[in-house]
């Protein structure tokens, strides 16, 4: 069976291995985020735009996501454009605007047809401009549908790119039912299967960690700035809305992707063979797949001291 055109010419091991090191001094960014569906997107928007000494953000594009916060994917990824402006204003990054996209209306039909987007197009585009040896960093924190869009409009850009992913559960964890690669596991597939430098975050087992509670909220971010309240504020209801006891943590896991390009001893990953999304929400294993850099741990007391510092300047 001939493969797909994003299944062909991966790029051998060696190739993978130098461009999944982490990079040395600054760095051009994306991010891909569908802000409005949890508190922990936010985090990690503001968390970028706070280091602007390693990451330049080049483009921000709003993911879909359909839950209890949306009406249909299309409508999630409107709202998450529209908290997006939101947060550059709190954030005094009103230039950053213009280059906010709005991304896919609904997720991939099938493995070889793109959603066109005005998020995948300038992806498409814009990784163009980049090289391997100088390659544009994708953070994704949300269903992967605008990168895999991007990736199947224009596969060269796998040369030109490192995906670093928050999604999919733990190898050990008894199944990978999480919420963003469910959402359009043929975007995870493609993601996975693809060969491009790929970073993966897994949600439960690993970057679930990262968790903060009321307490902290209140002595670390109430008080500092407009962003800080806001930030502490809307967390804590949520932290309240969901908590099953009195004494809660509130998980903020998205802050981890940010976290990875940074130079700070933060997180814990190793080398493994790329796995392989099954559509009934599990991961098949592979010993010849291509390889990928995994995540499997986070130091929390460490980022959080960090993410404190950066967001209440």
């Amino acid at each position: 069976m001939e493969k797909k055109i994003w299944q062909q010419n991966i790029p051998d091991d060696g190739t993978l291995l130098r461009r999944l090191q982490k990079p040395a001094g600054r760095v051009d960014v994306v991010l891909d985020t569908d802000t409005y569906n949890e508190i922990d997107d936010q985090f990690a928007l503001s968390y970028l735009l706070r280091n602007e000494e390693k990451l330049c953000v080049q483009a921000i594009y709003a993911a879909p996501f359909f839950n209890e916060k949306s009406e249909s994917p299309k409508d999630g990824m409107e709202k998450s454009y529209a908290e997006i402006l939101t947060l550059l204003a709190l954030l005094g990054r009103e230039d950053l605007k213009p280059r906010v996209f709005q991304g896919s209306a609904h997720y991939l039909h099938d493995e070889e047809t793109s959603v066109p987007s005005p998020a995948a197009y300038d992806l498409a585009e814009r990784a163009m401009r980049y090289t391997e040896e100088n390659p544009l960093y994708v953070i994704a924190i949300g269903a992967i549908t605008n990168v895999a869009s991007a990736i199947l409009m224009n596969p060269a850009i796998r040369a030109r790119i490192v995906v670093i992913w928050l999604g999919g559960n733990a190898m050990h964890w008894p199944d990978n039912r999480e919420f963003n690669i469910a959402q359009d596991v043929a975007a995870g597939r493609i993601l996975f299967g693809c060969g491009v430098p790929l970073v993966q975050l897994p949600c439960m087992g690993v970057v679930s960690a990262f968790t903060v509670s009321e307490p902290e909220l209140r002595r670390y971010f109430l008080g500092k700035n407009a962003l800080c309240d806001h930030l502490a504020t809307y967390a804590i209801e949520e932290g309240r809305r969901t908590a099953s006891s009195e004494t809660w943590t509130r998980v903020i896991w998205d802050v981890t992707a940010v976290a990875w390009l940074l130079d700070g001893d933060f997180l814990c990953d190793t080398l493994m063979h790329s796995p392989i999304p099954q559509y009934d929400h599990t991961w098949a294993s592979s010993s010849t797949r291509h390889l990928i850099r995994y995540v499997y741990a986070v130091h929390r007391d460490r980022l959080l001291a960090d993410l404190v510092h950066k967001l209440e300047k």
